[in-house]
Order: C-alpha cells, then structure tokens, then sequence
C-alpha cells in the first residue's frame, strides 16, 4: 500500500502490518473473481430489486415495455462501465470513486465525491435493513403467528451483519454466495417454468422486450416512462462496488474489471430475463392491473406469487417469501462492507479519524470503521423507530433515495474522470483509447445525470406515502451540503494542511506489490 510519491507496505506471514508510509493493509487475497462478483451482486440485491421495483415499473411506469427498461438500462450502465473498468486496471483502492475522481478531476473534486460516497452507503445498509424488517415481521406473521415490532428484527439485524464484518471478507463473501445462488435459482425457476410452458393467456410477448416500448409510459404518459426508466436504473445501484475490493482479491487489475462487467451485464439479462417471463406469464393486461393495485385482493407481489403458485407450487410462494428476506439481509450485509471500506479508505489518509484507517491484526478486516457503521446504522433505525415511522414507506424509502441521488451524482463525475484521467492529464497513454476511455465515459457520464434528472423530476412518485415528510424535502441539499462540505474540507485542508492534501485519493495498492 503506498502513496504514489511515498514507499510500500510489509507484509507479514497471517498478520497485516503497516508500511513505510504508516497505512495499516486490508487482508490481501480475500476473495477471488466469484467472491467480488457476489459482493456487487449481493448489493444490487436481485430479488429485492425485481419484487421492489418490477411492479411498479409495469403498473405505474413503462406496463408491457417494462423488460425493455431493463434493456436500456444495461446497455447504458455498460457503455458506463467500460471506462470505469479502464480506471480500475491501473488504479486499485478501497475508495474506488474517491480515487478515481481524485486522480481524474483533482483531489478538491475527488474530496467532496469521497463524503458523497460515504453519505450512499452509510444511509443504504439502515435502507436495507428496513426493508429486511419489513419483509421479516410479515412473512414471520404470516407464517409463525408471531407478533414482534419491526425494530427488534432490523436491529437484531445490524447486530448480526456487524459480528460477520469484523473477520476478514471471505467469510462475508460464502454468506452472500449461498443466499444469491438460492434467490438466483428460484428467479430462474419460476422464469423457465414459463418460457417452457409457452407463457401465459397472451404467451411470450415479444413487444415486451422492444426498446420503443421504454419510452412509452403507462396510458401514453412520458412521465410513467420516466418514472419507470428510474426504477429499472435503481435496480443497479452498488453494482459499482466491486473495485472496492481490489485491495482485498487476487490479482485485482484483472479481477476487478472482470467482476464489474459480469455484475452489470449479468444482472441486465437476468433482470431482462425474469422481467420478460412475468410479465408474460400474467399477460399484459393481467400484469399492468396486478402491479398497479387494480385487481382486488391482490398487490405488486402477486406478480410473481401468483406464476410461482401455478407453475412450481404453494410451496415455491413460501420459498420465495422468505428468500426475500435472506436477499435484503445480504443486500445490508454488502452495503455495509462498502460504508466501511470507504470511511477506511478516507480514515487513513488523515482526512477523518486516523482510527477509522485501523485494520484488525488477524483478520486484516477495517474493523474500526465497521464498528463506527455499525453504531450509524443502529442510530438511524433507531431515529426512524422513535420516531414511530414506517420500516418500508419511511425508513427504506426515504434512505434509498437519498443514497442513490448521492451514489448517481457520484457515478457520473467518475464517468468525467476517466477522460480527465488518461486524456486531459495524459496518464497512460498505452491504455487511452478513442472509445474506451473517451468516447464511452462522455456517453456514460451524460446517461448517468440523465438518470439524476429522472431522479428528481420522479422523486415524489418514487417516495410514495413519504413523499410529505421533512426529510424527503431535505434530501437534495443533503447531497449538495455534503458535496459543498467535501469541497470546504479539500479547500481548508489545502490551504492549513497540504502535507494532508497531497494525499487525497492518493493511498492506492501500487502495481510493485502486484498480488
């Protein structure tokens, strides 16, 4: 671990030890290409996304063209990742943004996009964790007859995701390995069950996957489209979370960039994939009246309860349900693996609490910033839970917006960076390619505000029953504050501590300790 000016770290047999530059190592060789790629899978969370998002995409935004927001989706997100991936092959740490943006539009820039990082994953693991409890209290009441408040399970919750994050990420990376290949499994189920039965009373609607149908919303309306283009795009959000583990996995310039392509590309054909086959497995119509609360007695889930029931059985609804469950814990489990890496990355640069840069003796884990995470987590369910507020309409809404407004504005300066980095700045020029790091990231960099400005033409549709709150009032200029804050630290610290500012987004794994 070195800055680019300054030495490299030791390394000692089964113990991480800091280097010359006094930065304490995360444990190398944690997790391999599999173990990154279920680390971004785990945060983009499948299940959650599709039964959380799918139906209001068809019964509020895109009906019948709602598989093909998902094919725009992934086609943007990829053009997107082709110039992030270019940065991950020469630029390996924990802040993968922070870094990024630091060395492709400067380090005052690279500041105030680190704290913006840090706000989307610190608020996104107590969002998850809302939804876990949600999902949780129902299917536990449902099922068991039990009757417990939403608090106990989000904060039993927080308690168990903080034990798991202080041994090193291998053991994290089996946990979400065996939830998503289940949630995966039975996505794919149901979705074969009926391709292979021939679809439902309309069979397969090949017009469901026509790119035209993206841009056309529910009853015509442009404003539905948008609205359901957002949600298809928020169904990624964390994807980019794999060059977090860089520091952490084998031979990082090739693991990195192949786990983000895998995340983003194989994410889109599931989510095309699963989408498709529901929608036709219910028949356009049918599917547009369940997803939009037309159908008495039956809501958004009924989109996939009710294939499942027909094609696998009663048994495959409970399955499901609880999958559910086990795939929004995951989804907390990997957003906290992020916060912590982050505030890591930024901590031990001096730019917060020297402390927060720590790494355990043994498990080489950032134990000190995963405890600090964990306490922010459990204060924030705790504010909602005193607040007497909702675990899903307030706590998971209200926070997932907020995180992804943050991590979006975000995604796109990195997209600026990368042609700020290899053209403007003229690094690497044997890397600098027309398309794969200009023409690509310009394109990207432009689709992703265009998402930002989804964002908030839809925000209101998008926060539901919450949308009368306070804090969804203040949620952009949380984001702006927080960028403004990073801004006046970068600045401040500049002019009263530039031994500090030279370091900004500069601790990186350097290619001479090539893992």
């Amino acid at each position: 671990m070195a800055v680019r000016s300054g030495g490299v770290a030791g390394r000692t047999a089964g113990r991480e030890r800091p280097g010359e530059d006094g930065v304490d190592r995360l444990k190398a060789d944690s997790v391999g290409l599999v173990g990154v790629v279920f680390m971004a899978l785990a945060t983009a969370a499948p299940i959650t996304a599709m039964t959380g998002n799918l139906p209001i995409i068809v019964g509020q935004g895109n009906g019948v063209g709602a598989p093909a927001a998902y094919v725009v989706a992934t086609v943007v997100l990829t053009v997107f990742s082709v110039g992030y991936v270019a940065m991950a092959r020469h630029i390996t740490a924990a802040g993968a943004f922070y870094g990024y943006v630091s060395h492709g539009l400067g380090r005052v820039v690279g500041m105030a996009s680190g704290l913006l990082a840090v706000l989307a994953y610190v608020v996104t693991e107590a969002s998850a964790l809302g939804f876990f409890a949600y999902s949780l209290r129902g299917l536990v009441r449902s099922q068991l007859g039990v009757e417990l408040g939403w608090g106990w399970y989000a904060l039993s919750g927080a308690a168990v995701i903080g034990v798991m994050a202080w041994f090193d990420l291998h053991l994290t990376a089996k946990v979400l390995g065996v939830a998503l290949v289940l949630e995966i499994g039975v996505l794919s189920a149901v979705s074969f069950a009926v391709l292979f039965s021939g679809g439902g009373p309309d069979g397969i609607v090949l017009a469901a996957v026509n790119p035209l149908n993206a841009l056309r919303g529910v009853g015509s309306s442009a404003a539905a489209a948008g609205l359901g283009l957002f949600f298809a795009f928020w169904s990624w959000v964390g994807f980019e979370s794999t060059a977090m583990y860089g520091e952490e996995s084998r031979d990082p310039k090739r693991v990195v960039p192949r786990a983000t392509l895998v995340s983003v590309i194989g994410v889109g054909l599931l989510y095309v994939f699963v989408s498709w086959m529901i929608v036709s497995g219910n028949g356009v119509e049918r599917a547009i009246a369940v997803a939009g609360g037309a159908v008495p007695g039956k809501d958004g889930n009924n989109l996939f309860f009710d294939p499942l029931g027909a094609h696998l059985g009663a048994w495959a609804v409970k399955v499901f349900q609880w999958l559910v469950v086990t795939g929004s814990f995951a989804c907390a489990m990997a957003f906290h693996q992020c916060a912590a890496r982050y505030l890591y990355a930024i901590g031990r640069e001096g730019l917060l609490h020297r402390g927060l840069g720590r790494t355990h003796p043994r498990h080489g884990s950032p134990h000190v910033a995963s405890v600090v995470q964990s306490v922010i987590a459990v204060g924030l369910v705790a504010g909602f839970l005193a607040a007497g507020m909702d675990p899903y309409a307030h706590l998971y809404t209200l926070l997932a917006l907020l995180g992804t407004m943050a991590i979006l504005v975000v995604q796109t300066l990195c997209s600026f960076a990368v042609v700020g980095y290899f053209h403007v700045r003229g690094r690497h020029p044997e890397t600098a390619h027309w398309f794969r790091t200009l023409v690509a990231p310009l394109v990207g960099g432009v689709a992703m505000a265009g998402v930002v400005v989804l964002l908030v033409l839809n925000k209101d549709a998008a926060a539901g029953a919450a949308a009368h709150t306070l804090l969804f009032r203040l949620i952009p200029y949380l984001v702006i504050g927080v960028f403004a804050g990073g801004v006046a630290l970068a600045l401040a610290v500049r002019r009263w501590r530039p031994e500090l500012y030279v370091r900004i987004g500069r601790v990186v794994l350097e290619d001479a300790v090539e893992r």
